[in-house]
């Protein structure tokens, strides 16, 4: 559930690339489904292509992006049985304070993981 190591250039610098102009999106969207009570575990689905999880937040096309940016949280993630009822306590466990860290879920033909991408600091 951390950081993969094998995240390297290729995903990282996509990644990081659209991040600057999503960061404050997804961090007022996270901050939202906690403050509302869904969920403390926002997590945004990210896919180049679409993808079931999740509710499209942003569109590559909207901001001339490389990825589209969904949002849902652990419940979900649970129910399609992408994290095992039994994982959940691990889940949370190494799940990173979301006013710092943003969840994404990475979806791509040869990866797919969790990834942990540090707010800009203001």
């Amino acid at each position: 559930m951390d950081n993969n190591p094998e995240i390297s250039g290729k995903y990282l610098g996509t990644i990081t690339e659209d991040f600057v102009f999503v960061s404050d999106t997804l961090k007022e969207a996270s901050y939202a489904v906690r403050k509302r009570g869904f969920s403390d575990y926002p997590i945004f689905p990210i896919c180049k292509v679409e993808q079931p999880i999740g509710k499209l937040l942003i569109g590559a096309q909207e901001l001339n992006l490389k990825w589209n940016y969904h949002i849902t949280y652990l419940d979900e993630f649970v129910q399609r049985k992408i994290i095992a009822e039994e994982k959940m306590e691990d889940f949370k466990a190494s799940y990173k304070d979301p006013d710092e860290f943003c969840c994404l879920f990475v979806i791509d033909n040869n990866f797919t993981n969790f990834v942990f991408i540090p707010y800009p600091e203001d």
